[in-house]
């Protein structure tokens, strides 16, 4: 009877993440969504092969060389890719606590479940240095980001190992239950340096300090893009509990969605309100940003809040995002789509809220565990992206920035028609 009852958790909790798995990459139709409505109709096609190109490259990357760096022990190496029952009936059978409580699934679904999440951060990476990134130096960066900038920081997190054998995390009090620093700032910082590096669009900043905003060409894709990823982030979130097969568990779950809801749900009012008070109208994009503020937000610790707390913090993000919007306009960092500001600034603000409702964490822990991941992902990010410029070039000509990317990249347009 105990074998049976242990087979049927080992398929649920391996379903359920699977199922989870499945949900987050569908996140990778949201961003694409999101960026080519943001982005100008001239650079929509540009925008659509990156994010295809992007994820596939994140999940060839990881397979061979990241998931070995971050948990020591690749697809290759590790063999996963097959399952002895017997062996695995009697590991856990010789635990003293039995397999009660514990997570029980495939270690396949853990590794699918896993690479979803490296080409969440890249995914961050491709909004914010849209419209003039050279499409093939993207890629190579793509490359080296989910193959190695991302697994190391993600082996000192998630991984539990010692940051260059200094300090553990973990021992010093940092926790990031589904990744709002280890997914979300860590690509945001990633594009940060791209964007120091790479320069404004054209016409965005006048000499005189003038702000000229570039409006995006299909509001409606952006819309869908939102609820796309807003859908997703139930998979984001909820898988991060890793199991679903006891009582405990299953209502960790259900919280968790819950608060993953009230979060968005609070960060699009909150924004919409606010834009409201400052522009004197509503601002749609402001609005879609308040709602995935929210979701990062609470990305960090979404299953110990109450469902008050997590509208509040949510509520508070969507405030924090509208002003990093305008804030990084004035320093003239120019980011198409605001992810450095939902993903990185709001990443941080989630990390630092996890001590409010989880007593395990500390709050010097969570500021050290931010810095660490910024610094690395930064620092190494902009010697990449430095690199790639003196040796090909990171910006397209002005003459390809005016006429598109989509020709100069793609040799096609997304909306020729209208051409």
């Amino acid at each position: 009877m105990e074998q049976n009852i242990f087979q049927l958790q080992y398929a649920m909790d391996t379903f359920y993440f699977l199922v989870c798995g499945a949900l987050v990459m569908w996140m990778a139709a949201g961003f694409s969504m999101l960026e080519a409505g943001l982005v100008r109709a001239k650079n929509t096609t540009e925008i659509l092969t990156k994010n295809v190109a992007l994820y596939a490259i994140s999940c060839i990357a990881y397979l061979t060389i990241g998931y070995d760096i971050m948990y020591g022990g690749g697809v290759f190496l590790s063999g996963i890719e097959t399952v002895d029952p017997s062996k695995v009936l009697a590991d856990f059978s010789a635990r003293e606590d039995g397999f009660t409580g514990s997570a029980i699934y495939s270690a396949a679904s853990d590794f699918f479940f896993q690479v979803v999440f490296v080409a969440t951060a890249m995914s961050i990476v491709s909004g914010a240095v849209a419209e003039r990134m050279k499409l093939w130096a993207f890629l190579a960066f793509t490359v080296v980001l989910t193959a190695f900038i991302y697994p190391m920081e993600g082996s000192w997190t998630w991984g539990g190992n010692a940051v260059f054998g200094l300090y553990t995390l973990a021992d010093l009090g940092f926790s990031d239950f589904a990744g709002s620093g280890i997914v979300h700032m860590a690509g945001a910082a990633a594009a940060l340096a791209g964007v120091l590096l790479l320069g404004a669009r054209k016409g965005k900043y006048t000499k005189d300090g003038k702000i000229n905003a570039i409006p995006g060409a299909n509001l409606p894709l952006a819309t869908l893009g939102t609820f796309i990823l807003w859908m997703g982030w139930f998979g984001f979130n909820g898988g991060s509990v890793l199991k679903l097969g006891d009582i405990a568990n299953a209502h960790s779950v259900a919280m968790v969605f819950l608060n993953t809801n009230a979060a968005a749900a609070a960060g699009a009012v909150s924004a919409l309100i606010f834009a409201k008070v400052l522009f004197k109208k509503a601002d749609l994009t402001m609005t879609l940003n308040g709602a995935l503020a929210g979701l990062v937000a609470i990305t960090a610790e979404p299953s110990t809040p109450t469902a008050i707390q997590a509208t509040l913090f949510g509520a508070i993000a969507g405030v924090i995002v509208v002003l990093s919007i305008l804030a990084l306009d004035k320093l003239r960092i120019d980011d198409p789509v605001g992810a450095i500001s939902v993903h990185g600034v709001v990443g941080l603000f989630g990390l630092l809220i996890v001590p409010i409702t989880n007593t395990s964490s500390t709050f010097v822990g969570q500021i050290i565990g931010a810095a660490t991941i910024f610094a690395w992902v930064f620092v190494t990010s902009f010697i990449v992206w430095f690199a790639l410029k003196k040796i090909i070039g990171i910006r397209v000509s002005a003459e390809d920035e005016y006429s598109g990317v989509d020709q100069a990249d793609c040799g096609m347009e997304a909306y020729p028609e209208f051409t």
